[in-house]
């Protein structure tokens, strides 16, 4: 397995931009805890969204990023535990093709994948893994 470093998918010309489309279901934490994701252990602090997407997969997001990239769907309003959708903001993703592990955030939750899962990089320093069967159900390259 290779732990990745001071990754830049900006500066990597084997990645792309692409767009989630999934309904998740979504509760919102009462307290601090953990999770256990398939790519490793998620650590999240009361408010923040426990998210289960179409594919049952689980993760955390946090409050702030999570209000930034997911809206509610009617007649659920934000803040409230329902029913979600993503917004259609892109993405930069690397299909991987030896085991690898990358750190979320910088001192973040260490994230595991396996051979031809998807590097994910939202933002700089902000990393996550999806499951190549996973990725190829939700996530559509941008075109142009």
């Amino acid at each position: 397995m290779i732990a990745l470093n001071n990754v830049d998918l900006r500066l990597d010309a084997e990645s792309s931009h692409y767009v989630k489309n999934e309904v998740v279901d979504v509760v919102f934490a009462k307290a601090d805890g953990q999770l256990m994701s398939r790519e490793g252990p998620n650590y999240y602090a009361a408010g923040d969204a426990l998210v289960a997407g179409s594919t049952g997969d689980r993760w955390s997001v946090s409050r702030d990023r999570f209000d930034t990239k997911y809206e509610p769907l009617p007649p659920i309003v934000h803040g409230e535990d329902g029913t979600y959708r993503n917004k259609p903001i892109p993405v930069l993703a690397k299909q991987m093709h030896q085991a690898f592990s990358i750190a979320r955030s910088a001192g973040g939750d260490i994230l595991r994948g396996n051979a031809d899962d998807w590097l994910m990089q939202y933002a700089p320093d902000d990393f996550g893994i999806v499951e190549n069967s996973r990725f190829q159900r939700v996530y559509k390259m941008v075109e142009g």
